[in-house]
């Protein structure tokens, strides 16, 4: 599905509504009596209505630390939480073994970084 990003009318236009200033791009309903997007006139901008809405997606789980992993069952999205390293990377390990797919990180490629950086400080030594 399209997802249509609505503006207030003459975004365009004006700073003061959002020209090139992105915190203030947001929708309000046309209400003025000759405003030609709230009369739906061809070649003005669409106005928010029933059948825009996006597709509800699934709950993700958000992990912490390994407990969290321990109480998933099988088909629960995951999303990796703001950890440090060491804690990041025994929970990788242990969800390469459960072959659970985390969605905000491709744990093969960050486990061979990983192994990586072991052997670059290995060498220096």
């Amino acid at each position: 599905m399209v997802v249509k990003k609505f503006l207030k009318r003459d975004t365009k236009r004006f700073s003061k509504f959002g020209k090139k200033r992105k915190k203030l791009l947001s929708w309000r309903k046309p209400k003025g009596r000759d405003n030609k997007m709230r009369e739906k006139r061809r070649g003005y901008a669409a106005v928010v209505k029933i059948g825009y809405k996006t597709e509800i997606q699934e709950k993700a789980i958000l992990i912490k630390n390994l407990k969290d992993l321990s109480n998933l069952k099988n088909n629960d999205k995951v999303i990796l939480g703001n950890i440090g390293k060491k804690n990041k990377i025994e929970i990788v390990k242990k969800a390469k073994e459960m072959k659970i797919k985390i969605s905000n990180l491709n744990i093969n490629s960050f486990l061979k970084e990983i192994e990586k950086t072991k052997e670059k400080k290995e060498n220096k030594k």
